[in-house]
């Protein structure tokens, strides 16, 4: 059952983000949900192998230097994955210490009733985020991000990509019927390539910054360059303000 607080709460991500993000509505739906529900996404990723690095908290990478990524060679993961950091002015993220963050989220009693392998589980998929956007080719844009979270959605049953999802279509069905179509698309578009290619959703991507970014695709079976474009952002009238925000803030 969704209580009448959890809807509320629920309401206002729909109708203005800035209010109450998705991570915050993330965080707030613990101490509401039924217990059955709660253990059913526990054991959903705890019982698979392979997210063990994702909710056992052993594998917080620390902070990398930007001007270490730029000295790596042009194609790979790296540099790849340093000139969308600077592309999209997210250089403080990646200086961002993950491990300490989580602790201080803990101390200060803001993860009391959400279950610990789901407190690793979401922050290292938010220190993740950005890499999923590299390797699968899904850009910045509205409907980008709408793709990546269908994409992780198909790959992961965890809460957070659902709520995404959630959030947009209840925007789309109730507040702008003009972008059912294009959402629709990213959404499709990142579940179905989510749904045929390996998982990614725990993969170490730190390990891998010297390698092609092509070899690595390759060998997930991601080849972006092959796939329909989605349509662009403009076209069905989304907005940043309308958008779920991706990362912590």
């Amino acid at each position: 059952m969704i209580t009448t607080e959890f809807a509320e709460l629920f309401v206002t991500s729909i109708n203005d983000q800035s209010k109450n993000p998705t991570h915050f509505l993330f965080n707030q739906w613990w101490s509401h949900a039924p217990d059955e529900v709660r253990q059913a996404y526990v054991d959903g990723i705890v019982d698979d192998p392979r997210f063990a690095d994702l909710v056992s908290g052993e594998h917080y990478a620390p902070p990398m230097s930007l001007d270490d990524l730029a000295a790596l060679d042009e194609g790979t993961l790296g540099r790849t994955f340093h000139d969308w950091i600077v592309d999209n002015g997210l250089a403080a993220q990646i200086a961002m210490d993950y491990r300490q963050f989580h602790e201080h989220l803990v101390a200060t009693g803001q993860l009391d009733d959400m279950p610990a392998p789901m407190q690793h589980a979401i922050l290292r998929g938010f220190q993740n985020h950005d890499f999923q956007h590299v390797v699968t080719g899904y850009d910045s844009t509205g409907l980008g991000e709408i793709a990546v979270q269908a994409f992780c959605l198909a790959q992961m049953q965890f809460p957070y990509f659902g709520m995404w999802i959630s959030i947009v279509t209840a925007q789309m069905t109730y507040l702008r019927p003009q972008s059912i179509v294009p959402l629709m698309d990213a959404i499709t578009d990142g579940w179905q390539l989510g749904r045929s290619v390996d998982n990614i959703q725990a993969e170490r991507w730190e390990e891998m910054l010297d390698q092609p970014l092509a070899e690595i695709r390759a060998g997930y079976g991601i080849h972006p360059n092959g796939r329909a474009p989605l349509i662009a952002a403009e076209r069905c009238a989304l907005r940043p303000s309308t958008l779920v925000a991706s990362r912590l803030t």
